[in-house]
């Protein structure tokens, strides 16, 4: 189980601090919300988290099952969901849930099969990503992420571009997956995708 620490980290581009002296804690089996507006540093934050960025000040400190982690180990156990993040347009959803699934294990008791049926798409199996919805393509980061046997998973605005049925899907996949996990949710739509979460930072307090 993973366990992050946050000690004092700030995080700035050029001159200009996006935020500062951020102390928190995500626990084991925790669902934990990084709030706040558009262009307030909550993906920043995610990323730093992730160990894509570097703080300019202050220690991010990773525990698995009770030994700290090196940083350049961390993107091992996680998996991450994100706007910015894109399929390869060219692979059909077989293509693509296999060459994900090549660096990530799936949890126990999933492979492509399954996988495929919980998208709700099946007959999408052979298409390329090319030709789905941005609803669809969606659903596809949630699965590959979701699925992951990993401790940690990040999820920023994970809800964009579903609609109604498409967010109760999430809701129901994050619920019945989460278990002794680690789970942070970006959010500004927070009574929608992360009402759930036992703890919030609110990145605008950190400026």
């Amino acid at each position: 189980m993973m366990r992050i620490e946050l000690q004092d980290v700030g995080k700035k581009f050029n001159t200009e601090w996006i935020f500062r002296r951020v102390s928190f804690h995500f626990e084991p089996n925790t669902t934990s919300a990084i709030l706040g507006r558009n262009g307030s540093g909550k993906s920043t934050l995610l990323q730093v988290v992730a160990g894509n960025l570097h703080p300019n000040e202050g220690l991010v400190v990773y525990t698995l099952d009770g030994r700290q982690l090196p940083e350049h180990n961390v993107f091992r156990h996680l998996a991450l969901v994100a706007p910015y993040m894109e399929l390869i347009e060219d692979f059909t959803l077989q293509e693509m849930l296999d060459f994900h699934f090549s660096f990530k294990q799936f949890l126990p008791g999933f492979d492509i099969g399954p996988a495929t049926e919980l998208l709700g798409f099946t007959t999408a199996r052979h298409r390329q990503i090319r030709q789905f919805s941005s609803g669809m393509k969606q659903r596809v980061k949630l699965v590959c992420a979701i699925l992951s046997d990993v401790p940690l998973l990040l999820l920023d605005e994970p809800t964009m571009n579903l609609d109604q049925a498409g967010i109760e899907w999430y809701l129901d996949l994050l619920k019945k997956y989460s278990l002794n996990r680690t789970v942070i949710i970006c959010s500004n739509l927070h009574q929608t995708e992360s009402a759930f979460a036992s703890k919030a930072l609110q990145i605008e307090e950190y400026k």
